[in-house]
């Protein structure tokens, strides 16, 4: 929380997040565009960023696309404000998410998490039938080629898939692309969202960074938000120390 706070302090840190929250997914380049400053100080303002874990970066080809997380924010505003002046600014909220959902694009989600661990570990986490059925109440199904089809499964033997897609990228153990459709709307292209797994070594550790795109409002991006903070918990749990979560953390009331 000390490195948010740092973070924030700065009113060029403040300027580039609210860029960000325009418009997700920029280059440097498009960063700079109104921001005074070289290159090389706008790069040392986003590496503070990323450090306090506001910002999160995916390679795209030679392109290095900036996403804002939202959840070090969430957490601070739970923390400082939501429990001082929480029906007043709902309320408000509300407003601005409506009306904010009638002037932006399909919105993006973006989580980062760290686990002690492989990409390896993490890739079969995300992948093998049984792992998935561990921690995640779904057995992701499929032989995880590029073009095939894949099945989010339940566990309880009825064999139904409540999320059905594509494989559009596989690249073992560094990044896996998924669409991802109610299987009644898998005919229909523009009621696909899209999964893009990216895991990345550092020492002992793994970067996991899950970037869900193409979310049809911000009501989708909010359920987005609080399904993948639950799973991802509970599938760090279980790589870190053999079992998941004591309890389903997406069975946890919303205060």
């Amino acid at each position: 929380m000390d490195q948010v706070f740092k973070a924030l302090a700065d009113e060029t840190r403040r300027r580039l997040l609210d860029r960000l929250h325009e418009h997700n997914g920029q280059t440097l380049g498009e960063l700079c565009e109104r921001i005074d400053m070289t290159r090389q100080s706008v790069t040392q303002h986003l590496a503070l960023l990323e450090a306090a874990n506001l910002v999160s970066t995916v390679r795209r080809g030679r392109e290095k696309l900036h996403y804002l997380n939202p959840v070090p924010l969430h957490e601070m505003q739970e923390r400082w404000i939501d429990k001082f002046e929480r029906p007043r600014l709902s309320a408000l909220g509300a407003v601005k998410r409506r009306a904010e959902e009638a002037m932006t694009d399909k919105p993006t989600f973006v989580y980062v998490t760290y686990i002690a661990g492989t990409p390896e570990k993490v890739w079969d986490a995300l992948t093998d039938a049984d792992l998935t059925a561990a921690y995640w109440g779904h057995s992701n199904v499929s032989d995880w080629r590029p073009g095939s089809r894949w099945e989010h499964v339940r566990t309880d033997g009825s064999g139904i898939a409540d999320v059905v897609g594509t494989v559009t990228e596989s690249d073992r153990p560094t990044r896996l692309v998924t669409t991802w459709a109610a299987p009644e709307d898998e005919a229909d292209a523009a009621k696909h969202s899209r999964v893009t797994f990216d895991i990345q070594p550092h020492g002992d550790i793994v970067r996991l960074t899950v970037t869900h795109e193409d979310l049809a409002d911000e009501g989708e991006r909010s359920d987005a938000a609080s399904g993948w903070a639950a799973v991802l918990s509970n599938l760090k749990s279980l790589l870190e120390t053999g079992s998941p979560l004591p309890e389903e953390p997406w069975s946890v009331p919303n205060r």
